[in-house]
């Protein structure tokens, strides 16, 4: 009866595990509780030692002082500045710099990755290894290296501006940037780009049709010469109707500089010309080990169907190969948003440079200044990541259906 009344050794061991688990657990909670009680204190030393060392000096905390005058000019502003605006003002003309030259450097070195990605993959001997050989030239130099060699070796050996080098008398590249005729909206701008809209909406509708048609009954439809007439014949039949949506401000040479016209400094130039080389190169890595991650047989099976090359690597294996590419091309676009920083070193009025440069050193707010610039960068990756996961999320839904 002894012997029937014990427990399996099973069950003992069990049970044994379900109360050392309970014991482990609620140490577990109560190393958690220290951790974050210490985390706790050490901000709140941080910040009072923060405070007295501003009392100390007699700066004032908060953000008050972003409502006072600047009193500095900034060489580029998408938006109207003058030394009379506020540190607010300075703030918003630093990220708008900041966001143009990362948009823009995003799509140069998307291109230019995709170019060279699908260089190295080509059968072509030469064109294999010129693009090979960019890849590992230029990843293997340190960007500041780019940039100061955008600015410094090719940008200030041009030409002064009387002796520039000139386009048709309208576009003019020296050593004061590239000045372009400034476009000017006129009374007809809603209308043809309203017309300009529905052509792209129209053309998007087109190619969904396309694609529709090919993957349920195998058709192929030439839609291009349609495409086309949606988006360059409805703006200017909209313009031959309400008028020109545009009149140009053509630069005009006055004295040692240029009056008039569009104006492309040279420290955005430099930086962006920087920024997309030296991305691209890693894009076509990633976008290169993305494309050979697709099974050969997919080629294969594009080229039994009647597909061309290019139509095969667009619909089949582009699509397949975007699961593997979306993480690390997300990583490189944020690198490359982070990177702007850099324009310090060539005077580029980005967000650091001119808030946390010129404003930080005039007011010597530095916990507000830093945190605000913190807190920029981090909400600009966070959308960046939001954006791209969405992106990837649609597209393995659509892969699935």
């Amino acid at each position: 009866m002894a012997a029937d009344s014990r427990k399996p050794p099973l069950q003992i061991v069990a049970r044994l595990r379900r109360v050392l688990g309970g014991r482990a657990g609620w140490s577990g909670v109560a190393v958690q509780i220290v951790f974050v009680a210490a985390v706790a204190w050490i901000g709140y030393e941080i910040v009072a030692n923060a405070r007295a060392n501003l009392q100390a000096q007699r700066i004032a905390s908060g953000f008050g002082f972003l409502s006072n005058t600047a009193g500095f000019a900034v060489s580029q502003s998408l938006i109207p500045f003058s030394e009379s605006d506020s540190y607010s003002r300075v703030f918003v003309v630093g990220l708008l710099n900041t966001l143009l030259v990362s948009v823009i450097g995003i799509v140069i070195a998307t291109i230019i990755g995709v170019i060279v990605a699908l260089g190295r993959l080509s059968p072509n001997w030469l064109l294999a290894r010129i693009a090979g050989g960019y890849v590992e030239v230029i990843r293997n130099l340190p960007l500041l290296f780019h940039i100061l060699f955008w600015y410094l070796a090719v940008l200030a050996t041009l030409p002064n501006p009387r002796q520039s080098i000139s386009l048709f008398g309208a576009v003019f590249l020296s050593n004061r940037g590239l000045v372009v005729p400034d476009p000017v909206p006129q009374a007809a701008f809603g209308v043809v780009t309203g017309a300009f809209a529905a052509g792209v909406i129209g053309a998007l509708a087109l190619r969904a049709y396309k694609r529709h048609r090919l993957f349920a009954r195998g058709e192929k439809l030439t839609i291009w010469p349609w495409m086309l007439a949606l988006l360059a014949g409805l703006p200017l039949v909209a313009a031959a109707l309400f008028g020109a949506p545009v009149a140009f401000d053509v630069p005009q040479l006055k004295g040692f500089n240029f009056a008039g016209g569009a104006r492309v400094l040279p420290e955005f130039a430099a930086l962006t010309l920087a920024l997309s080389t030296y991305t691209a190169a890693f894009i076509a890595e990633i976008v290169r080990a993305g494309l050979q991650s697709v099974p050969k047989g997919q080629m294969e099976a594009g080229a039994s169907l009647g597909l061309s090359r290019g139509e095969t690597l667009r619909l089949i294996v582009i699509p397949q190969a975007m699961r593997v590419i979306l993480p690390p091309l997300t990583n490189q676009y944020l690198n490359l948003t982070k990177n702007s920083s850099l324009a310090v070193a060539i005077g580029y009025p980005d967000l650091f440079s001119v808030f946390a440069g010129t404003t930080l050193s005039q007011t010597g707010q530095a916990v507000e200044i830093i945190a605000l610039t913190m807190g920029v960068y981090l909400l600009i990756s966070l959308v960046t990541s939001a954006l791209m996961s969405f992106y990837g999320w649609r597209l393995n839904r659509s892969l699935a259906a």
